[in-house]
Protein backbone atom coordinates (compact mmCIF):
# COMPACT_ATOMS: atom_id res chain seq x y z
CA UNK A 1 0.00 0.00 0.00
CA UNK A 2 1.60 3.61 -1.44
CA UNK A 3 -0.25 5.86 1.02
CA UNK A 4 0.09 4.96 4.84
CA UNK A 5 -3.71 5.22 6.71
CA UNK A 6 -4.61 8.04 8.07
CA UNK A 7 -6.64 8.50 11.42
CA UNK A 8 -7.52 11.89 13.30
CA UNK A 9 -9.65 13.68 15.60
CA UNK A 10 -11.66 16.38 14.21
CA UNK A 11 -14.45 18.56 14.80
CA UNK A 12 -17.85 18.22 12.80
CA UNK A 13 -17.66 21.61 11.33
CA UNK A 14 -14.24 21.03 10.28
CA UNK A 15 -14.93 17.60 8.45
CA UNK A 16 -18.04 18.45 6.56
CA UNK A 17 -16.37 22.03 5.81
CA UNK A 18 -13.03 20.13 4.62
CA UNK A 19 -14.94 18.38 1.46
CA UNK A 20 -17.86 16.58 -0.05
CA UNK A 21 -19.17 13.25 1.24
CA UNK A 22 -21.34 10.50 -0.69
CA UNK A 23 -22.96 7.84 0.88
CA UNK A 24 -22.29 4.58 -1.73
CA UNK A 25 -24.78 2.51 -2.78
CA UNK A 26 -23.49 -0.93 -0.51
CA UNK A 27 -24.75 1.17 2.65
CA UNK A 28 -27.71 0.30 3.93
CA UNK A 29 -30.93 2.82 4.00
CA UNK A 30 -31.22 5.39 6.46
CA UNK A 31 -32.35 2.66 9.64
CA UNK A 32 -32.65 5.57 12.75
CA UNK A 33 -35.92 5.46 14.33
CA UNK A 34 -37.74 7.99 16.95
CA UNK A 35 -35.44 5.94 19.65
CA UNK A 36 -32.39 6.70 18.43
CA UNK A 37 -32.97 10.61 17.06
CA UNK A 38 -34.51 11.35 20.50
CA UNK A 39 -31.25 9.93 22.50
CA UNK A 40 -29.11 11.43 19.31
CA UNK A 41 -31.12 15.14 20.32
CA UNK A 42 -31.07 14.48 23.53
CA UNK A 43 -27.14 13.84 23.92
CA UNK A 44 -26.29 16.87 21.96
CA UNK A 45 -28.81 18.89 23.49
CA UNK A 46 -27.32 17.85 26.94
CA UNK A 47 -23.67 18.74 25.69
CA UNK A 48 -24.54 22.20 24.26
CA UNK A 49 -22.72 24.24 27.39
CA UNK A 50 -19.67 21.36 27.33
CA UNK A 51 -16.47 21.92 25.75
CA UNK A 52 -16.16 19.08 23.32
CA UNK A 53 -18.55 15.87 22.63
CA UNK A 54 -17.13 12.64 20.76
CA UNK A 55 -19.93 11.84 18.37
CA UNK A 56 -17.71 8.48 17.65
CA UNK A 57 -15.61 6.84 14.34
CA UNK A 58 -16.14 7.88 10.54
CA UNK A 59 -14.12 5.48 8.36
CA UNK A 60 -14.38 7.62 4.60
CA UNK A 61 -12.16 6.55 1.51
CA UNK A 62 -11.25 8.04 -1.64
CA UNK A 63 -9.94 11.50 -2.43
CA UNK A 64 -11.42 15.13 -1.88
CA UNK A 65 -13.14 16.66 -3.31
CA UNK A 66 -15.95 13.72 -2.85
CA UNK A 67 -14.66 10.86 -0.50
CA UNK A 68 -17.39 7.69 0.26
CA UNK A 69 -18.63 7.54 3.84
CA UNK A 70 -17.97 3.59 4.52
CA UNK A 71 -19.02 3.67 7.87
CA UNK A 72 -20.89 6.60 9.86
CA UNK A 73 -23.51 7.39 7.53
CA UNK A 74 -26.66 7.26 9.95
CA UNK A 75 -24.90 10.11 12.27
CA UNK A 76 -23.55 11.94 9.32
CA UNK A 77 -26.90 11.85 7.73
CA UNK A 78 -28.79 12.35 10.85
CA UNK A 79 -26.30 15.45 12.18
CA UNK A 80 -27.04 17.11 8.36
CA UNK A 81 -30.55 16.68 9.27
CA UNK A 82 -30.32 18.44 12.55
CA UNK A 83 -27.79 21.19 10.94
CA UNK A 84 -30.60 21.77 8.21
CA UNK A 85 -33.05 22.32 10.85
CA UNK A 86 -30.78 24.72 12.83
CA UNK A 87 -30.27 26.43 9.65
CA UNK A 88 -33.90 26.68 8.65
CA UNK A 89 -34.92 28.06 12.43
CA UNK A 90 -32.06 30.50 12.01
CA UNK A 91 -33.36 31.78 9.11
CA UNK A 92 -37.23 32.31 10.61
CA UNK A 93 -35.31 34.46 13.44
CA UNK A 94 -33.34 36.00 11.18
CA UNK A 95 -30.36 35.41 12.44
CA UNK A 96 -28.39 35.55 9.02
CA UNK A 97 -24.88 35.17 9.45
CA UNK A 98 -25.57 32.58 11.72
CA UNK A 99 -27.41 30.25 8.87
CA UNK A 100 -24.81 31.53 6.10
CA UNK A 101 -22.01 29.94 8.36
CA UNK A 102 -24.34 26.79 8.51
CA UNK A 103 -25.29 26.48 5.18
CA UNK A 104 -21.49 26.68 3.99
CA UNK A 105 -19.75 24.55 6.40
CA UNK A 106 -22.24 21.55 6.55
CA UNK A 107 -24.71 21.99 3.70
CA UNK A 108 -23.32 23.44 0.64
CA UNK A 109 -19.77 24.20 -0.92
CA UNK A 110 -18.98 26.39 -3.69
CA UNK A 111 -16.68 26.08 -6.01
CA UNK A 112 -14.89 29.28 -6.91
CA UNK A 113 -13.82 28.87 -10.02
CA UNK A 114 -17.44 28.41 -11.08
CA UNK A 115 -19.73 29.87 -8.17
CA UNK A 116 -21.35 26.37 -8.83
CA UNK A 117 -22.92 24.70 -5.44
CA UNK A 118 -22.56 21.37 -4.23
CA UNK A 119 -24.58 19.75 -1.69
CA UNK A 120 -22.05 18.52 1.26
CA UNK A 121 -23.76 14.95 1.82
CA UNK A 122 -25.24 13.11 -1.16
CA UNK A 123 -26.56 9.94 -1.75
CA UNK A 124 -25.28 7.61 -4.68
CA UNK A 125 -28.66 7.04 -5.89
CA UNK A 126 -30.02 10.33 -7.98
CA UNK A 127 -33.51 9.18 -6.88
CA UNK A 128 -32.52 8.97 -3.20
CA UNK A 129 -30.34 12.02 -3.32
CA UNK A 130 -32.94 14.30 -4.86
CA UNK A 131 -35.23 13.68 -2.24
CA UNK A 132 -32.85 14.32 0.25
CA UNK A 133 -31.94 17.51 -1.19
CA UNK A 134 -35.29 17.89 -1.20
CA UNK A 135 -35.72 17.92 2.40
CA UNK A 136 -32.23 19.74 2.98
CA UNK A 137 -34.06 22.50 0.85
CA UNK A 138 -37.17 23.56 3.26
CA UNK A 139 -38.59 23.14 6.59
CA UNK A 140 -40.00 20.40 7.80
CA UNK A 141 -43.76 21.81 7.99
CA UNK A 142 -43.80 22.76 3.97
CA UNK A 143 -42.66 19.47 2.76
CA UNK A 144 -45.05 16.87 1.92
CA UNK A 145 -46.60 14.62 4.33
CA UNK A 146 -45.30 11.52 2.54
CA UNK A 147 -42.42 10.56 0.25
CA UNK A 148 -43.68 10.08 -3.15
CA UNK A 149 -43.43 6.23 -3.62
CA UNK A 150 -40.69 6.54 -6.22
CA UNK A 151 -38.34 8.77 -3.66
CA UNK A 152 -36.65 7.29 -0.96
CA UNK A 153 -38.74 5.80 2.20
CA UNK A 154 -40.43 8.12 4.32
CA UNK A 155 -38.51 7.74 7.31
CA UNK A 156 -35.67 10.06 6.06
CA UNK A 157 -38.76 12.35 5.83
CA UNK A 158 -39.74 11.06 9.20
CA UNK A 159 -36.33 11.98 10.73
CA UNK A 160 -36.27 15.22 9.46
CA UNK A 161 -39.39 16.25 11.29
CA UNK A 162 -38.81 14.89 14.18
CA UNK A 163 -35.56 16.33 14.74
CA UNK A 164 -36.94 19.83 13.70
CA UNK A 165 -39.96 19.45 16.61
CA UNK A 166 -37.56 18.58 18.96
CA UNK A 167 -35.46 21.36 17.98
CA UNK A 168 -38.09 24.09 18.16
CA UNK A 169 -39.22 22.62 21.63
CA UNK A 170 -35.19 23.47 22.73
CA UNK A 171 -35.39 26.88 21.25
CA UNK A 172 -38.25 28.02 23.10
CA UNK A 173 -37.00 29.79 26.41
CA UNK A 174 -34.36 32.19 24.40
CA UNK A 175 -34.42 31.11 20.23
CA UNK A 176 -31.39 34.08 20.09
CA UNK A 177 -29.25 32.71 22.07
CA UNK A 178 -29.58 28.92 22.03
CA UNK A 179 -29.43 29.05 17.87
CA UNK A 180 -25.91 30.65 18.98
CA UNK A 181 -25.06 28.12 21.20
CA UNK A 182 -26.44 25.38 18.38
CA UNK A 183 -24.60 26.75 15.80
CA UNK A 184 -20.78 27.18 18.14
CA UNK A 185 -21.67 23.45 19.60
CA UNK A 186 -22.03 21.86 15.96
CA UNK A 187 -19.38 23.74 14.65
CA UNK A 188 -16.36 23.92 16.96
CA UNK A 189 -17.26 21.58 19.83
CA UNK A 190 -18.80 18.45 18.29
CA UNK A 191 -16.12 16.12 17.13
CA UNK A 192 -15.51 12.97 15.20
CA UNK A 193 -12.81 9.97 15.17
CA UNK A 194 -12.06 10.46 11.38
CA UNK A 195 -10.41 7.09 9.68
CA UNK A 196 -9.23 7.79 6.08
CA UNK A 197 -8.82 4.23 4.14
CA UNK A 198 -6.81 5.45 0.48
CA UNK A 199 -8.04 2.83 -1.42
CA UNK A 200 -11.73 3.25 -2.76
CA UNK A 201 -11.42 -0.05 -4.28
CA UNK A 202 -11.44 -1.69 -1.03
CA UNK A 203 -14.10 -0.04 0.53
CA UNK A 204 -16.24 -3.16 0.36
CA UNK A 205 -14.18 -4.78 1.87
CA UNK A 206 -13.66 -2.62 4.77
CA UNK A 207 -17.55 -1.74 5.41
CA UNK A 208 -17.98 -5.81 5.21
CA UNK A 209 -15.14 -5.86 7.92
CA UNK A 210 -16.48 -3.37 10.50
CA UNK A 211 -19.69 -4.80 10.03
CA UNK A 212 -19.58 -8.06 10.83
CA UNK A 213 -17.77 -7.78 14.14
CA UNK A 214 -20.45 -7.34 16.96
CA UNK A 215 -22.31 -4.66 14.72
CA UNK A 216 -26.11 -4.89 13.74
CA UNK A 217 -25.65 -5.07 10.37
CA UNK A 218 -28.40 -7.34 8.85
CA UNK A 219 -27.97 -9.80 6.39
CA UNK A 220 -29.97 -8.36 3.50
CA UNK A 221 -27.15 -5.30 4.26
CA UNK A 222 -24.42 -7.41 3.76
CA UNK A 223 -25.92 -9.36 0.54
CA UNK A 224 -26.57 -5.89 -0.68
CA UNK A 225 -23.30 -4.61 -0.49
CA UNK A 226 -21.83 -8.11 -2.08
CA UNK A 227 -23.93 -7.60 -5.02
CA UNK A 228 -23.13 -3.94 -5.91
CA UNK A 229 -19.06 -4.87 -4.75
CA UNK A 230 -18.68 -6.58 -8.00
CA UNK A 231 -20.36 -4.95 -10.23
CA UNK A 232 -18.13 -2.14 -12.28
CA UNK A 233 -19.21 1.44 -11.48
CA UNK A 234 -21.06 2.28 -14.87
CA UNK A 235 -23.10 -0.51 -13.57
CA UNK A 236 -23.33 -0.21 -10.10
CA UNK A 237 -26.14 2.59 -10.11
CA UNK A 238 -28.46 0.14 -12.58
CA UNK A 239 -27.45 -2.89 -10.09
CA UNK A 240 -28.44 -1.13 -6.85
CA UNK A 241 -31.95 0.27 -8.16
CA UNK A 242 -32.41 -3.40 -9.14
CA UNK A 243 -31.43 -4.42 -5.67
CA UNK A 244 -33.99 -1.37 -4.22
CA UNK A 245 -36.71 -2.51 -6.07
CA UNK A 246 -36.56 -6.15 -5.27
CA UNK A 247 -36.29 -5.09 -1.44
CA UNK A 248 -39.24 -2.66 -2.21
CA UNK A 249 -41.41 -6.13 -2.80
CA UNK A 250 -40.68 -7.18 0.74
CA UNK A 251 -41.09 -3.98 2.54
CA UNK A 252 -44.32 -4.77 4.44
CA UNK A 253 -42.82 -7.87 5.51
CA UNK A 254 -39.67 -6.48 6.50
CA UNK A 255 -35.95 -7.40 5.63
CA UNK A 256 -36.05 -11.19 7.09
CA UNK A 257 -38.32 -11.49 4.97
CA UNK A 258 -36.40 -10.48 2.14
CA UNK A 259 -33.19 -12.67 3.42
CA UNK A 260 -35.87 -15.80 3.41
CA UNK A 261 -36.67 -15.19 0.04
CA UNK A 262 -33.37 -15.09 -1.47
CA UNK A 263 -31.97 -18.73 0.67
CA UNK A 264 -35.33 -20.17 -0.59
CA UNK A 265 -34.39 -19.26 -4.24
CA UNK A 266 -30.75 -20.43 -3.70
CA UNK A 267 -31.72 -23.61 -2.01
CA UNK A 268 -33.35 -24.71 -5.33
CA UNK A 269 -29.67 -24.06 -6.76
CA UNK A 270 -27.79 -25.66 -4.49
CA UNK A 271 -29.66 -27.53 -2.00
CA UNK A 272 -30.23 -26.95 1.46
CA UNK A 273 -28.77 -23.83 3.34
CA UNK A 274 -29.31 -22.88 6.90
CA UNK A 275 -29.65 -19.08 7.58
CA UNK A 276 -27.04 -18.43 9.45
CA UNK A 277 -24.49 -19.73 6.52
CA UNK A 278 -26.42 -17.93 3.75
CA UNK A 279 -23.82 -15.02 3.19
CA UNK A 280 -20.73 -16.89 3.83
CA UNK A 281 -21.98 -19.45 0.69
CA UNK A 282 -22.93 -16.85 -1.77
CA UNK A 283 -19.89 -15.24 -0.83
CA UNK A 284 -17.50 -18.08 -0.93
CA UNK A 285 -16.73 -18.09 2.63
CA UNK A 286 -17.17 -21.35 3.17
CA UNK A 287 -14.91 -24.07 3.04
CA UNK A 288 -15.51 -26.82 -0.01
CA UNK A 289 -18.56 -23.93 -1.08
CA UNK A 290 -18.05 -22.11 -4.27
CA UNK A 291 -19.89 -18.62 -4.38
CA UNK A 292 -22.42 -17.42 -6.53
CA UNK A 293 -21.60 -14.28 -8.46
CA UNK A 294 -23.75 -11.46 -7.86
CA UNK A 295 -24.61 -11.46 -11.59
CA UNK A 296 -25.86 -14.98 -11.39
CA UNK A 297 -27.49 -14.57 -7.80
CA UNK A 298 -29.48 -11.50 -9.18
CA UNK A 299 -30.54 -13.24 -12.44
CA UNK A 300 -32.02 -16.31 -9.99
CA UNK A 301 -33.79 -14.07 -7.79
CA UNK A 302 -35.58 -12.06 -10.94
CA UNK A 303 -36.86 -15.16 -12.02
CA UNK A 304 -37.70 -17.05 -8.59
CA UNK A 305 -39.64 -13.30 -7.29
CA UNK A 306 -43.24 -13.42 -9.04
CA UNK A 307 -43.74 -16.94 -7.98
CA UNK A 308 -42.47 -16.89 -4.99
CA UNK A 309 -45.01 -13.88 -3.80
CA UNK A 310 -47.41 -15.84 -5.15
CA UNK A 311 -46.29 -18.40 -2.29
CA UNK A 312 -46.39 -16.27 0.34
CA UNK A 313 -49.05 -14.33 -0.45
CA UNK A 314 -51.40 -16.08 -3.06
CA UNK A 315 -53.76 -13.11 -3.46
CA UNK A 316 -50.99 -11.24 -5.81
CA UNK A 317 -50.97 -11.95 -9.57
CA UNK A 318 -48.45 -13.67 -10.98
CA UNK A 319 -47.71 -17.34 -13.04
CA UNK A 320 -49.41 -20.06 -10.39
CA UNK A 321 -52.94 -21.40 -11.14
CA UNK A 322 -55.87 -21.53 -9.54
CA UNK A 323 -55.34 -24.95 -8.03
CA UNK A 324 -51.53 -23.93 -7.32
CA UNK A 325 -52.84 -20.55 -5.07
CA UNK A 326 -55.12 -23.34 -3.31
CA UNK A 327 -51.83 -25.26 -2.12
CA UNK A 328 -50.12 -22.41 -1.24
CA UNK A 329 -53.08 -20.85 0.74
CA UNK A 330 -53.67 -24.10 2.82
CA UNK A 331 -49.65 -24.46 3.38
CA UNK A 332 -49.69 -20.54 4.55
CA UNK A 333 -52.71 -21.66 6.67
CA UNK A 334 -50.46 -24.71 8.30
CA UNK A 335 -48.01 -21.82 8.93
CA UNK A 336 -45.37 -24.03 6.75
CA UNK A 337 -42.60 -22.00 4.90
CA UNK A 338 -39.50 -24.94 4.97
CA UNK A 339 -41.06 -26.57 2.15
CA UNK A 340 -41.25 -23.18 -0.33
CA UNK A 341 -37.45 -24.16 -2.14
CA UNK A 342 -39.78 -27.38 -3.45
CA UNK A 343 -42.40 -25.43 -4.63
CA UNK A 344 -40.16 -23.59 -6.69
CA UNK A 345 -38.60 -26.12 -8.05
CA UNK A 346 -41.63 -28.10 -9.02
CA UNK A 347 -43.08 -24.83 -10.77
CA UNK A 348 -40.86 -25.75 -13.64
CA UNK A 349 -41.75 -29.42 -13.95
CA UNK A 350 -44.47 -31.04 -15.90
CA UNK A 351 -47.76 -31.67 -14.33
CA UNK A 352 -46.76 -29.58 -11.54
CA UNK A 353 -50.36 -29.14 -10.14
CA UNK A 354 -50.23 -33.02 -9.07
CA UNK A 355 -46.03 -32.02 -7.47
CA UNK A 356 -47.44 -29.82 -4.95
CA UNK A 357 -50.72 -31.78 -4.00
CA UNK A 358 -48.67 -34.78 -3.51
CA UNK A 359 -46.28 -32.53 -1.06
CA UNK A 360 -49.26 -30.91 0.31
CA UNK A 361 -50.15 -34.41 1.69
CA UNK A 362 -47.20 -35.04 3.00
CA UNK A 363 -46.96 -31.86 5.08
CA UNK A 364 -50.91 -32.47 6.78
CA UNK A 365 -49.65 -35.81 7.33
CA UNK A 366 -46.79 -34.82 9.19
CA UNK A 367 -48.14 -31.71 11.22
CA UNK A 368 -51.11 -33.78 12.68
CA UNK A 369 -48.68 -36.38 13.82
CA UNK A 370 -46.49 -33.60 14.97
CA UNK A 371 -43.24 -34.51 13.18
CA UNK A 372 -42.94 -32.34 10.47
CA UNK A 373 -40.82 -29.72 12.66
CA UNK A 374 -37.12 -31.04 12.61
CA UNK A 375 -34.02 -29.24 11.43
CA UNK A 376 -33.55 -33.03 9.53
CA UNK A 377 -37.05 -32.47 7.74
CA UNK A 378 -35.89 -28.95 6.15
CA UNK A 379 -32.35 -30.48 5.10
CA UNK A 380 -34.04 -33.27 3.25
CA UNK A 381 -36.69 -30.73 1.53
CA UNK A 382 -33.92 -28.69 0.50
CA UNK A 383 -32.11 -31.26 -1.42
CA UNK A 384 -35.09 -32.47 -2.40
CA UNK A 385 -35.64 -29.10 -4.42
CA UNK A 386 -32.40 -29.13 -5.56
CA UNK A 387 -33.06 -32.59 -6.99
CA UNK A 388 -36.34 -31.49 -9.08
CA UNK A 389 -34.54 -28.47 -10.24
CA UNK A 390 -31.52 -30.35 -11.91
CA UNK A 391 -33.99 -33.36 -13.43
CA UNK A 392 -36.75 -31.53 -14.42
CA UNK A 393 -39.15 -33.96 -12.66
CA UNK A 394 -41.02 -34.06 -9.11
CA UNK A 395 -41.78 -37.66 -9.01
CA UNK A 396 -38.32 -39.04 -8.28
CA UNK A 397 -37.44 -36.49 -5.39
CA UNK A 398 -40.84 -37.04 -3.87
CA UNK A 399 -40.58 -40.75 -3.71
CA UNK A 400 -37.06 -39.95 -1.58
CA UNK A 401 -39.24 -38.43 0.59
CA UNK A 402 -41.69 -41.24 1.23
CA UNK A 403 -40.15 -42.87 4.44
CA UNK A 404 -41.54 -39.47 6.12
CA UNK A 405 -44.74 -40.57 5.32
CA UNK A 406 -46.81 -41.54 8.42
CA UNK A 407 -48.80 -44.40 8.51
CA UNK A 408 -52.24 -44.19 8.08
CA UNK A 409 -53.89 -45.07 10.92
CA UNK A 410 -51.29 -43.02 13.30
CA UNK A 411 -52.81 -40.12 11.25
CA UNK A 412 -56.19 -41.04 12.20
CA UNK A 413 -55.51 -41.75 15.55
CA UNK A 414 -53.48 -38.51 16.30
CA UNK A 415 -56.02 -36.54 14.11
CA UNK A 416 -59.46 -37.84 16.84
CA UNK A 417 -57.36 -37.52 19.88
CA UNK A 418 -54.25 -34.58 19.39
CA UNK A 419 -54.85 -31.47 20.90
CA UNK A 420 -53.83 -29.14 17.70
CA UNK A 421 -53.73 -25.26 17.18
CA UNK A 422 -57.11 -23.44 15.95
CA UNK A 423 -55.29 -23.39 12.32
CA UNK A 424 -54.42 -26.58 11.92
CA UNK A 425 -58.22 -27.61 13.08
CA UNK A 426 -59.57 -25.15 10.99
CA UNK A 427 -57.81 -26.34 7.78
CA UNK A 428 -58.51 -30.20 8.72
CA UNK A 429 -62.18 -29.51 9.47
CA UNK A 430 -62.48 -27.37 6.18
CA UNK A 431 -60.91 -30.18 3.90
CA UNK A 432 -63.64 -32.76 5.21
CA UNK A 433 -66.26 -30.40 4.82
CA UNK A 434 -65.41 -28.90 1.16
CA UNK A 435 -64.10 -33.00 0.32
CA UNK A 436 -60.75 -31.17 -1.01
CA UNK A 437 -56.89 -31.12 0.10
CA UNK A 438 -57.05 -27.14 -1.00
CA UNK A 439 -60.62 -26.13 0.21
CA UNK A 440 -61.61 -22.73 0.71
CA UNK A 441 -60.91 -20.95 3.79
CA UNK A 442 -63.09 -19.27 5.05
CA UNK A 443 -65.14 -18.55 8.16
CA UNK A 444 -64.10 -18.58 12.10
CA UNK A 445 -63.17 -21.37 13.47
CA UNK A 446 -65.23 -21.79 17.04
CA UNK A 447 -64.52 -24.74 19.89
CA UNK A 448 -68.58 -25.51 20.44
CA UNK A 449 -67.59 -25.83 23.70
CA UNK A 450 -65.11 -23.32 24.97
CA UNK A 451 -62.42 -24.02 28.14
CA UNK A 452 -64.60 -21.80 30.31
CA UNK A 453 -68.02 -23.52 29.76
CA UNK A 454 -69.85 -24.57 32.69
CA UNK A 455 -68.62 -28.55 32.47
CA UNK A 456 -70.13 -31.50 33.08
CA UNK A 457 -68.44 -33.05 36.73
CA UNK A 458 -67.33 -36.25 34.99
CA UNK A 459 -66.06 -34.20 32.36
CA UNK A 460 -64.11 -31.31 34.32
CA UNK A 461 -60.44 -33.18 34.46
CA UNK A 462 -60.60 -34.34 30.86
CA UNK A 463 -62.25 -31.33 28.97
CA UNK A 464 -58.81 -28.65 29.10
CA UNK A 465 -57.19 -31.64 26.73
CA UNK A 466 -60.49 -32.73 24.71
CA UNK A 467 -61.73 -28.94 24.17
CA UNK A 468 -58.71 -28.18 21.09
CA UNK A 469 -59.40 -31.50 19.35
CA UNK A 470 -60.41 -31.65 16.15
CA UNK A 471 -64.14 -33.15 17.19
CA UNK A 472 -65.17 -29.77 19.07
CA UNK A 473 -64.56 -27.55 16.29
CA UNK A 474 -67.34 -25.53 14.25
CA UNK A 475 -66.68 -23.18 11.50
CA UNK A 476 -69.01 -19.95 11.45
CA UNK A 477 -69.54 -17.48 8.88
CA UNK A 478 -69.19 -15.17 12.21
CA UNK A 479 -66.74 -13.03 12.97
CA UNK A 480 -66.60 -12.99 16.57
CA UNK A 481 -68.10 -15.14 19.08
CA UNK A 482 -71.99 -14.32 19.67
CA UNK A 483 -72.78 -13.23 23.64
CA UNK A 484 -74.08 -16.72 25.56
CA UNK A 485 -73.14 -19.25 23.50
CA UNK A 486 -70.33 -20.69 25.56
CA UNK A 487 -72.97 -23.33 26.82
CA UNK A 488 -74.44 -26.14 24.44
CA UNK A 489 -77.52 -24.59 23.96
CA UNK A 490 -76.35 -21.22 23.69
CA UNK A 491 -74.33 -22.51 21.19
CA UNK A 492 -77.33 -24.42 19.39
CA UNK A 493 -79.00 -20.64 19.30
CA UNK A 494 -76.64 -18.23 18.88
CA UNK A 495 -73.20 -20.17 16.76
CA UNK A 496 -74.89 -23.32 14.90
CA UNK A 497 -76.93 -21.46 12.65
CA UNK A 498 -74.09 -19.40 10.80
CA UNK A 499 -72.25 -22.45 9.64
CA UNK A 500 -70.30 -22.23 6.37
CA UNK A 501 -71.83 -24.30 3.59
CA UNK A 502 -71.00 -28.19 4.13
CA UNK A 503 -70.95 -27.45 8.19
CA UNK A 504 -72.30 -30.83 9.78
CA UNK A 505 -75.26 -28.80 11.14
CA UNK A 506 -77.96 -30.91 11.36
CA UNK A 507 -75.66 -33.94 13.26
CA UNK A 508 -74.77 -31.53 15.75
CA UNK A 509 -78.30 -30.51 16.14
CA UNK A 510 -79.70 -34.14 17.01
CA UNK A 511 -77.31 -33.96 19.74
CA UNK A 512 -79.33 -33.68 23.21
CA UNK A 513 -75.79 -32.59 25.22
CA UNK A 514 -72.37 -32.18 24.58
CA UNK A 515 -69.46 -33.20 26.27
CA UNK A 516 -65.83 -35.37 26.09
CA UNK A 517 -67.83 -38.33 24.88
CA UNK A 518 -69.40 -36.45 22.06
CA UNK A 519 -66.28 -34.79 21.33
CA UNK A 520 -64.35 -38.39 20.97
CA UNK A 521 -66.81 -39.60 18.59
CA UNK A 522 -67.69 -36.84 16.28
CA UNK A 523 -63.13 -36.92 16.23
CA UNK A 524 -62.98 -40.24 15.38
CA UNK A 525 -65.51 -39.80 12.30
CA UNK A 526 -63.77 -36.48 11.01
CA UNK A 527 -60.64 -38.10 11.36
CA UNK A 528 -61.76 -41.50 9.72
CA UNK A 529 -62.70 -38.46 6.73
CA UNK A 530 -59.63 -36.81 7.20
CA UNK A 531 -57.52 -40.04 6.56
CA UNK A 532 -59.45 -41.25 3.91
CA UNK A 533 -59.50 -37.62 2.01
CA UNK A 534 -55.28 -36.97 2.84
CA UNK A 535 -53.90 -40.35 1.79
CA UNK A 536 -54.21 -41.07 -1.98
CA UNK A 537 -56.25 -44.19 -2.91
Amino acid sequence: MDTPLNASSTTAGALLAGGRFNVPEFQREYAWETDEIDEFFGDLSGALSEESYFLGLVIVTGAKPVMDVVDGQQRILTLTLLTSAVYQEALKYDRRALADRLQSTFLRSIDFETDEEHPRVTLSSQRDNSALQRILAAPADTLETEAPAESVPSYLFDAYKRLTDKLREDLQPDPFRRLGAWAEFLSEKLYFAVFVHPDPASAYRVFEVINTRGRELTTADLLKSYVLSQATPAQRSARYEEWQDMSAEFREEGQGTLVQFIRHAVTVERGHIAPRDLYDILTGKRRNESSMPPNELMGVLKLRLPLYKQIADPTVSGPATNAQLGVFAMLNSLSVISVRPILIAIADTPDATAGMEQLLRLVMQRIVTGTLGTGNVERRFGVAAQKIAKEGRWEPALTGLENLRPDQTEFENRAAERSLNRSVLGAVRASVLQGTITPKLEGSVYFIRPRNSDWPPEDEDRASYWVSTLGNTFISTEIRRPMGSSSWEGFKKELLPSGVDGERIKELEEQPEWGVEQIVEFGRGLASEARELWYEK
